[in-house]
């Protein structure tokens, strides 16, 4: 069901946990479907300096957060905005159908982070 890259990052998730100095936080999902992701953000120079995750959820949800984290550090503010659910998707080389849903909540958190983080720069 799950191709190899899904497996590593979801038995070795990258960037897990919480910044406690995050410029930006970024939480979506729903308790009653059972996915719930949470994406916080360092941006320094416009750039995304440090990222973490946490997730409530199921493998693909795990991995897909994890995945997100390696591809937007180092990112712009621009850059990371322009990453979605399919490219996180594709970058893990692909999740079942019924998983996919799971890649749209890390790029979704991503998205709300960054959101907090610019409204925070305008007061």
């Amino acid at each position: 069901m799950y191709n190899d890259i899904v497996i590593d990052h979801f038995t070795n998730p990258r960037n897990t946990g919480e910044l406690a100095d995050a410029d930006g936080s970024g939480k979506v999902g729903s308790p009653t479907c059972g996915d719930i992701m949470m994406v916080t953000i360092k941006v320094a120079d416009n750039r995304i300096q440090d990222v973490k995750f946490k997730t409530f959820g199921c493998g693909a949800a795990i991995a897909s957060g994890s995945m997100l984290t390696e591809m937007v550090k180092g990112k712009t503010i621009t850059e990371a905005l322009q990453i979605t659910d399919a490219m996180v998707a594709e970058a893990l080389g692909g999740l079942p159908e019924p998983k996919l849903h799971c890649s749209n909540l890390a790029a979704s958190a991503l998205h709300e982070a960054i959101k907090d983080y610019q409204a925070k720069q305008n007061g």
